[in-house]
């Protein structure tokens, strides 16, 4: 090992996983949103009357021509919180059509026990395809417009080849719930415990008033506060989002420390309140989501993550959003193969499964390059790398010894979690600790160095994320 010396400057596979007990605590600690919940608890066999209340639609995908690569082993659900405003809905305003309040993929890994949710801004302005008629829609030539204009002129099929074609994401299934059976859902659960932060007051929300302080949310204040934008924050969508992921976060947290699966007339209750509110596709089977369930029964609150899209404000609207680049297709493309929690294992620096290492801040963490090759420069070009990734450089140079085979980050004694995170960001890197080193960490770049990851847990490059067991439930 280096010793201390001054720097030289310079779905499930098929949806068919083995059938086994499921235990319930582990069903839940899967569901990203209180949608996915519901979904995935009705693979019980006894709610097959409730199933048979949930609206599903037949989706032709066929008209957007190729579709993305499907990842074997993996699922991709579109999840919609939709806006209409009609029947029982029609108490939330009169707004015509119908268009997705809160849009997101719900990227489940089984093999990797992991579930992360991409939130997509509902005032994202993109490119969209045309979109064939249908019985109660008029269509859409292709075009640039928010997002939500896909759905509300070509319903649910066309906002689904509208996200596939923008992200070149597989998406395996759709679950949609209205503002009445989310609001209910809440209301089964006997409310939702928050830290409410400052006192909020916001006449468009259901006319939501409410003080700052440790409060249990009933239906129609969730809502509120879930849907509020002027009240509270600066009044973006982003802003509500993040919001949002809050109270998924906390809400998954009731369900799982609650008595829901241990009563059966409260979970009863509880998926009967959204049945009738919800719409799934028609290949989102009982069966399918008994064979979710199976697949994520290890799934803990720690690795259900939330990340919303890198962006900023559009140059032609800056009330309107747009995606950022490059950091928004590395995102999708982590996504896409299944990478995006690489950042998150045993050799990362965040919460993986069973792993307690907390969160380290890159600018808290010096590091020291020393290129154990005869590729000049290279400690340099690594040093600023890891600089523009928000960590401190401390100085380059050669190792005095032996190189190891492996890259590999030395550390001092009780600076194991920065060094995982320093090696969460490359390709092919290995931790080990140095008692020789007192502060600054040590990366020997070795013969298999092959670069910097596109992306890092949680998301694409430099995107931040959080869990579900990271929601404020008390002040």
């Amino acid at each position: 090992m280096p010793r201390k010396r001054p720097s030289s400057r310079g779905s499930t596979r098929g949806h068919a996983a083995a059938r086994r007990a499921i235990s319930p605590r582990r069903i839940i600690a899967l569901v990203s949103t209180c949608l996915l919940i519901c979904s995935l608890l009705t693979a019980y066999g006894v709610y097959w009357n409730i199933y048979n209340k949930i609206n599903q639609q037949s989706i032709d995908l066929d008209p957007f021509g190729d579709r993305p690569t499907r990842v074997d082993g993996v699922l991709n659900i579109m999840l919609i919180g939709s806006d209409v405003r009609s029947g029982d809905n029609a108490d939330y305003g009169d707004a015509e059509g119908e268009r997705p309040d809160t849009l997101a993929i719900a990227h489940i890994s089984p093999e990797k026990g992991r579930a992360t949710i991409v939130n997509i801004p509902r005032d994202s302005v993109v490119d969209m395809p045309a979109c064939e008629p249908t019985d109660d829609k008029p269509g859409q030539d292709a075009h640039t417009a928010m997002i939500g204009e896909a759905m509300n002129n070509g319903g649910v099929q066309c906002l689904w080849g509208t996200v596939e074609q923008l992200t070149n994401v597989h998406i395996d299934h759709f679950v949609s719930v209205d503002f009445v059976g989310f609001k209910e859902m809440v209301d089964a659960l006997g409310g939702v415990t928050m830290c409410i932060p400052e006192p909020i007051q916001d006449e468009k929300a259901g006319h939501l008033n409410l003080e700052a302080g440790e409060q249990t949310l009933d239906g129609e204040e969730a809502l509120g506060y879930v849907r509020s934008r002027k009240g509270q924050g600066d009044g973006s969508d982003l802003s509500r989002i993040d919001r949002q992921q809050d109270f998924m976060g906390a809400m998954l947290q009731e369900v799982v420390n609650g008595d829901v699966l241990s009563s059966p007339g409260t979970l009863n209750s509880f998926l009967g309140s959204v049945a009738d509110s919800l719409s799934t596709d028609d290949g989102l089977t009982v069966s399918t989501m008994g064979d979710i369930a199976v697949a994520m029964r290890e799934v803990d609150l720690g690795d259900i993550e939330f990340v919303t899209v890198p962006n900023g404000p559009h140059p032609a609207d800056p009330n309107r959003v747009a995606w950022s680049e490059p950091k928004s297709t590395q995102l999708w493309q982590s996504v896409a193969s299944d990478e995006i929690s690489d950042g998150k294992d045993d050799e990362g620096g965040g919460k993986g499964k069973g792993d307690k290492t907390p969160k380290v801040e890159p600018s808290t963490v010096s590091v020291e390059v020393l290129n154990g090759t005869d590729t000049p420069g290279l400690a340099d070009e690594v040093s600023t790398g890891l600089a523009g990734m928000g960590f401190l450089p401390a100085g380059t140079g050669n190792p005095l010894g032996e190189a190891p085979e492996k890259s590999t980050v030395y550390h001092p004694p009780g600076k194991e979690a920065e060094a995982k995170a320093v090696a969460s960001k490359l390709n092919s890197a290995t931790t080990e600790e140095n008692p020789a080193l007192t502060d600054t960490l040590q990366l020997v770049v070795a013969y298999d160095w092959n670069g910097f990851k596109s992306s890092g847990g949680g998301g694409g490059a430099d995107v931040e994320g959080k869990s579900a067991a990271d929601a404020k439930t008390a002040c």
